[in-house]
């Protein structure tokens, strides 16, 4: 059984947000609110990539930012996946820790809509990919 996020809420959680647009026209933004008691390096990691702040990967050499990231991988009633600045094909990205990062909790379940999670290619293996439960 995971843990309820709400009840175990020890703080107010940083925001951040991202503006969704297609071929050039806005359509809105998305605030994620970052469960930072629980994964701190992941939150950290996300909100750099969306604010641009940390300059240049050191894997890809590529800007560490989601601006003008395409969703790259779209399930119809289950998620949509973003976060690959370097190939935009789902095979790249990298953490601002440079490469990828460890695994921080299995504690929360990812059952409910609109739930922010890190996409990743097995264990340890975080970087700047992630996915919205869309159901």
């Amino acid at each position: 059984m995971g843990v309820d996020t709400e009840l175990v809420k020890t703080h107010v959680r940083p925001r951040c947000f991202m503006d969704v647009a297609v071929d050039n026209i806005i359509l809105g933004r998305i605030v994620f609110e970052l469960f930072d008691d629980f994964c701190p390096l992941t939150c950290e990691n996300f909100r750099a990539l969306c604010t641009g702040e940390k300059g240049l990967g050191k894997t890809t050499g590529k800007p560490l930012h989601f601006q003008g990231v395409i969703f790259h991988r779209v399930v119809k009633s289950f998620m949509v996946q973003c976060g690959d600045f370097s190939t935009g094909n789902g095979t790249g990205g990298e953490s601002i820790f440079g490469g990828t990062f460890p695994d921080e909790n299995f504690d929360l379940k990812h059952d409910q809509p609109f739930l922010l999670s890190m996409a990743n290619r097995g264990p340890d293996t975080n970087g700047s990919q992630f996915f919205i439960m869309s159901e």
